[in-house]
């Protein structure tokens, strides 16, 4: 997981920074239009015919109850099988620092298939997640848009998880927090980034040992 919090609009997505007319200066996301019948249909033909499709629907995911606020994504090849996406919430509208959070949950899409569960057309995740956080963090500070940078404990490691569709994927549980830049200004200089405490630290070492071999042993190098 991963999360941002700024000042009013700028906590992340309803800022410039978000537009539609901004999306691909700001490392190539773009908003995803809703669920229809036509943008089914649309996306639909995107992977039978290897078509572009760069505002293609995201199925909802549900925290705490709630459908996500906002969707981006990124295409990766000339179809929708493939795509980095991050679906996000407003978890809070005033954190400890009276600025607005957001959480999100960021995936990479690396085939179309069979829901493992339900038998239905979907999307399969790579199994990685962690990848998919650590690279749009690092793609939001690369925009110059963080200034801030802190990891806070989340749900804890998993090796060998299943999602909603059924598909394998590890983690080491963290969430990676973003502070963004008032105003959705570019930064004057290279986020700070706070260490983690040394239990986290520590634990994160022996995670990353373990997902390694993980990694070796199913092939996901």
């Amino acid at each position: 997981m991963l999360s941002f919090h700024g000042s009013g609009k700028a906590s992340g997505c309803r800022s410039k920074c978000a537009r539609r007319d901004e999306g691909r200066s700001i490392f190539g996301l773009r908003p995803a239009d809703p669920v229809t019948l036509a943008s089914s249909l649309k996306i639909a033909g995107s992977v039978i015919f290897r078509r572009p499709y760069v505002h293609a629907p995201v199925s909802a995911l549900y925290f705490g109850g709630r459908k996500q606020d906002l969707v981006f994504e990124k295409p990766s090849g000339g179809s929708t099988a493939k795509r980095h996406h991050v679906r996000l919430w407003r978890a809070l509208d005033a954190g400890d620092d009276g600025k607005p959070v957001w959480l999100g949950a960021a995936t990479f899409d690396n085939s179309v298939g069979v829901s493992h569960y339900t038998g239905q057309i979907t999307h399969h995740v790579a199994p990685d997640v962690d990848a998919e956080r650590d690279q749009l963090a690092e793609d939001l500070a690369a925009a110059q848009k963080v200034d801030a940078t802190y990891w806070v404990g989340g749900v804890g490691p998993t090796l060998f998880g299943r999602n909603g569709g059924g598909d394998p994927y590890l983690t080491d549980g963290e969430i990676a927090f973003s502070r963004l830049v008032a105003g959705c200004e570019a930064a004057q200089s290279a986020p700070i980034s706070l260490p983690a405490p040394p239990r986290i630290a520590a634990k994160n070492a022996v995670f990353a040992w373990l997902a390694k071999l993980w990694r070796t042993w199913t092939g996901n190098l």
